[in-house]
């Protein structure tokens, strides 16, 4: 039954969102003049509910999945991104990024896990829009709300692919729209991780679990105050990691800041109706 004292229901139709989206990526794809799609496929779930959207919208054989490894990368992030590109049917390619990031990191021998992820995380996005020149595919992004919400994203990487259709579903709504698309189990059950440092998980960074992340979020941003959000059962702690996160990465989801020195500055005088 619907709280009507409390913020929208987080659960999904699941069938008019697989409706909407697929939807959504036709005419994207058709306004940008793109018949295929390219997608880094990593072995969770937000890829493989992006690349199920995109066959549904486009077919399988005008969507590209490329897995794309580092040598420290997980064994099973690579068999469950295979059992993705073979579920849905698409044409694969395997690119081991390993050369490229340890050429450029072989200059900076002391660069810490983060650094070493951010590297490998843009090095993957030259590839896909690499790969998009050679098939003229546009790249989907795969970022949930959750994680574009967070920060949770290396800036100028996962967040640079032109269309995302999963952008505004919250990481359980992604779960339930997986379940609903009929993706391999094995995908949607297992612990998200960004794979990037070994032994990583996405709770684990985020000192939250996706569940009682997204139940906040969708609270705050409906305007519920930290007060009414205590009094529906969530603590301090729990509010003071989800509101630290969400109020200092604002700048990851703003375009970069340009001075302005005439009137008709891109993006802020010179809009015309598609840039709104």
């Amino acid at each position: 039954m619907r709280d009507h004292g409390g913020p929208p229901p987080l659960a999904i139709d699941a069938e008019l969102t697989e409706e909407w989206l697929t939807g959504f990526l036709r005419e994207e794809m058709t306004r940008r003049g793109f018949g295929k799609a390219v997608i880094g496929i990593s072995g969770g779930v937000d890829s493989a509910v992006t690349a199920a959207l995109a066959v549904r919208a486009l077919g399988a054989s005008n969507v590209i999945g490329v897995r794309l490894p580092y040598r420290t990368s997980s064994a099973e992030s690579l068999d469950h991104a295979q059992l993705v590109i073979d579920a849905l049917g698409i044409e694969s390619r395997t690119l081991d990024i390993s050369p490229a990031v340890d050429g450029y990191l072989a200059n900076e021998p002391d660069a810490d896990g983060g650094r070493r992820g951010n590297v490998m995380a843009r090095v993957r996005m030259i590839a896909l829009f690499d790969l998009s020149a050679r098939y003229r595919a546009l790249p989907l992004g795969t970022g949930n709300k959750t994680e574009r919400l967070f920060g949770y994203f290396t800036w100028h990487a996962d967040d640079s692919p032109p269309v995302n259709p999963i952008g505004d579903l919250y990481k359980t709504q992604v779960w339930e729209l997986a379940r609903h698309l009929q993706l391999p189990s094995i995908v949607i059950t297992k612990a998200p991780t960004a794979d990037l440092i070994l032994g990583q998980t996405d709770e684990s960074d985020l000192g939250i679990s996706y569940p009682r992340a997204d139940e906040i979020l969708n609270g705050l941003l409906h305007g519920y105050s930290d007060e009414a959000m205590r009094a529906r059962g969530i603590s301090e702690e729990e509010l003071a990691i989800v509101s630290r996160r969400l109020n200092g990465t604002h700048w990851k989801r703003r375009p970069p800041a340009t001075a302005l020195v005439s009137q008709s500055g891109i993006g802020e005088s010179y809009l015309r109706p598609v840039d709104y």
